[in-house]
């Protein structure tokens, strides 16, 4: 069952008072059992609203869920979506507040820059690769304003996909990077090695996450558009974090992306 609009406001309003306040809540699918997928992508896409109204400009979408270990470490077995907006970006070799977030963990990820437009229903990867100007190295501080990562399908959902910061390297044009199945990462935490992944990881391609999410927006009368970024899920388990950690995921061909925690 669909929940109505005043529902759904006050699902975003208590996951946005979460995330003001550092503070989780309780999984909005035990809180308000009627939430369905449907439901949950609206009130994620009201809160994104608010921000943008606020000021914040939206510069991609996050693509989650996407490799075998991390759907295994959430519990689902389906990708799901996010936004990514200006107020998001951590620059590079920078550092973040670890106080800015409830629980954070850290993902490897490649990063595409869309060149032209990419329209669903339809795509197939061979489009998404067609359609990618460059791709860059990335971690993805992922965060959950709901309480131990207790988290269904729809509880991500409706907290954008449990996104909450993005760091990207330098661009290389995507005929420089032959194969991003085979495309290898090193996450290191303090100098540590502590996971190591493929490209293949992420729906078998990268490609076919950036494929999944333009049919995918298909469905809301959404385009993918030129120079927008889009992270395409993590290459590795997803590791938590805190303050005086020191992250970073050393990719082959396109380097090394880093950030602290402070």
């Amino acid at each position: 069952m669909t929940l109505d609009d005043e529902s759904r406001r006050e699902i975003a309003e208590t996951l946005r008072e979460a995330e003001a306040l550092v503070r989780p809540v309780e999984p909005p699918s035990r809180t308000r059992p009627g939430l369905d997928t449907a439901g949950a992508y609206g009130v994620q896409m009201h809160n994104i609203a608010r921000r943008v109204a606020g000021g914040a400009r939206p510069v991609g979408y996050k693509v989650g869920l996407t490799s075998a270990v991390v759907q295994e470490l959430i519990g689902v077995d389906e990708p799901d979506f996010g936004h990514l907006l200006d107020d998001m970006l951590v620059e590079e070799g920078g550092a973040t507040e670890a106080a800015r977030y409830c629980a954070p963990r850290v993902e490897p990820e490649i990063c595409f820059r869309l060149g032209r437009s990419l329209r669903g229903p339809g795509v197939t990867a061979q489009d998404a690769l067609a359609a990618t100007d460059a791709v860059a190295p990335a971690l993805e501080i992922a965060d959950s304003r709901v309480r131990d990562w207790e988290i269904t399908l729809v509880d991500t959902v409706a907290d954008n996909a449990s996104g909450a910061a993005l760091v990207h390297g330098p661009w290389t044009p995507l005929a420089q990077v032959p194969d991003l199945a085979a495309l290898a990462v090193d996450l290191r935490i303090d100098g540590e090695s502590v996971a190591r992944g493929e490209g293949r990881a992420v729906l078998g391609h990268p490609a076919e996450a950036l494929a999944w999410l333009a049919n995918a927006l298909a469905e809301f009368d959404t385009a993918l558009e030129p120079g927008q970024v889009v992270l395409t899920g993590s290459m590795t388990t997803a590791p938590f974090v805190a303050a005086g950690n020191s992250v970073e995921a050393r990719f082959d061909t396109l380097g090394p992306v880093s950030v602290s925690f402070t």
